[in-house]
């Protein structure tokens, strides 16, 4: 079965947003990038997907005018097989990806970037609704500490970990990035 990595909104628009830390920086672009590096590796094709909405003016960072919707500093540098722009929160909406994909005879997708609990979340819920298989990578995830409705604080650790629990044998497996890469080895073999 042919794998994809889909490499969800790392961009440079979240540097300006009120909620940005680089606290788990170091370690989610550590990941990203070994997932970057080892699906190159395998010949897997590595999907790039920015997002761009609101106002078209340059004070909004996910305005193209801004400047700011481009990779961001510190990812792997790829050649993307393929580069969609969306406006929503899943990949598959309005973006023409589920047609390359299927174009492309993709059955498994490997899911990663920012944000977790956003736009990796929902791509995978929606490409799993659809039919693909879909590995999920949190430590190739990122995001934020949030704070929940009652007023509670929610740690980006813990939004991770409910995001895992809810995917996991539902919509994804949710695997590191070794076992990603395995299992696409593994589904490359003849």
């Amino acid at each position: 079965m042919k794998t994809c990595l889909i490499v969800i909104d790392v961009q440079e628009s979240f540097r300006h947003r009120p909620y940005f830390t680089d606290a788990d920086m170091p370690a989610y672009l550590q990941a990203q990038n070994a997932l970057i590096a080892g699906a190159g590796a395998l010949g897997l094709p590595i999907v790039r997907v920015l997002h761009s909405d609101g106002p078209p003016s340059a004070d909004n960072p996910f305005a193209q005018a801004s400047g700011l919707v481009r990779p961001l500093d510190g990812l792997a540098d790829f050649t993307a097989a393929a580069s969609f722009t969306k406006s929503r929160h899943s990949a598959l909406v309005g973006t023409g990806l589920d047609v390359w994909l299927t174009q492309n005879g993709i059955g498994r997708l490997i899911v990663s970037g920012i944000r977790t609990e956003q736009c990796c979340e929902t791509t995978t819920r929606h490409a799993s609704d659809l039919g693909w298989q879909v590995d999920f990578v949190p430590d190739a995830t990122l995001t934020w500490d949030m704070v929940q409705p009652d007023g509670q604080p929610l740690t980006a650790r813990d939004i991770k970990a409910r995001t895992a629990t809810v995917l996991t044998g539902r919509f994804a497996r949710i695997c590191t990035v070794d076992e990603a890469l395995s299992q696409a080895r593994t589904h490359a073999l003849p």
